[in-house]
């Protein structure tokens, strides 16, 4: 192992040159309630929550890693990452998954888990919408 004692010529790191990461990945969560298992529904349900988690982010496409959707068993009258897409969210790589059917648990949930590099001093805000802000009332800053 070499050690770093050089002043930066001849390949040498120089002492003290270590500068930390500019930017680090982060994840937010959010989900809201759609109104009914009809495509309309979905589509803009999930559109108010992406555009809230995009705004109280401050991101932009280009920072976004992916996006991983999930649905409760009883959505399944259109993909949420269609809205999504229509947002612009083209080179974002997305995904759709089912939730887990625990009894008992909301009805009509659409989750989301997205990615992103930002500045390492972000803050990240996560999102619950409308009635969906019952499945996170520890997250006081998500309402």
């Amino acid at each position: 192992m070499r050690a770093v004692t050089g002043n930066g010529t001849n390949g040498e790191l120089p002492l003290g040159a270590y500068q930390p990461p500019q930017q680090r990945l982060f994840a937010v969560r959010g989900a809201v309630q759609a109104e009914a298992n009809e495509a309309e529904a979905i589509l803009g349900a999930t559109e108010e929550l992406m555009r809230e988690l995009i705004e109280r982010n401050s991101l932009e496409s280009e920072a976004m890693v992916s996006c991983l959707f999930t649905t409760t068993d009883d959505l399944d009258a259109e993909f949420p990452a269609v809205a999504a897409r229509d947002l612009g969210l083209t080179t974002v790589p997305l995904m759709c998954c089912r939730e887990i059917p625990v009894p008992g648990s909301m009805p009509r949930v659409i989750r989301v888990m997205l990615h992103f590099y930002a500045p390492a001093a972000h803050q990240p805000v996560h999102v619950y919408v409308g009635e969906a802000q019952k499945l996170r009332t520890d997250l006081e800053a998500a309402q």
